[in-house]
């Protein structure tokens, strides 16, 4: 059983940075993917980074790509999502996943474990 925790989000003008941050519980953390989801009111989760148990490997879409940036500290059992660059469109509630398993699946239904959100608002 993993318990997952989200801290960070906020309101940010465009331009702006933000990191957010995911702790774990649970004592076989270090072998889990991790990920990183967005989700708009009324629209389906999106994937937006994702992260090897050895955090080895990411992976992230183009929307993303080259923004946003996951690492993860297993000693510490949290995951890091580094947004920059911020855009309005970015604005969502980002939801940390887990799932243990050693690929990196974009679909959210491949996650077994969720946190309950962090709000990040891109705005001037």
């Amino acid at each position: 059983q993993v318990q997952l925790v989200e801290a960070g989000g906020g309101l940010v003008q465009p331009g702006g940075s933000l990191r957010l941050s995911c702790a774990a519980s649970g004592r076989t953390f270090s072998t889990y993917t991790m990920a990183w989801f967005r989700q708009v009111s009324g629209k389906e989760r999106e994937f937006v980074a994702g992260i090897t148990w050895k955090g080895g490997s990411t992976y992230s879409p183009d929307s993303v790509k080259g923004r946003f940036t996951i690492s993860r500290d297993n000693a510490k059992n949290t995951v890091y999502l580094q947004m920059l660059s911020l855009k309005p469109e970015d604005t969502a509630v980002y939801f940390c996943a887990a799932d243990d398993r050693f690929n990196v699946p974009y679909n959210q239904y491949s996650y077994a474990y969720w946190g309950q959100g962090t709000q990040v608002t891109v705005s001037s």
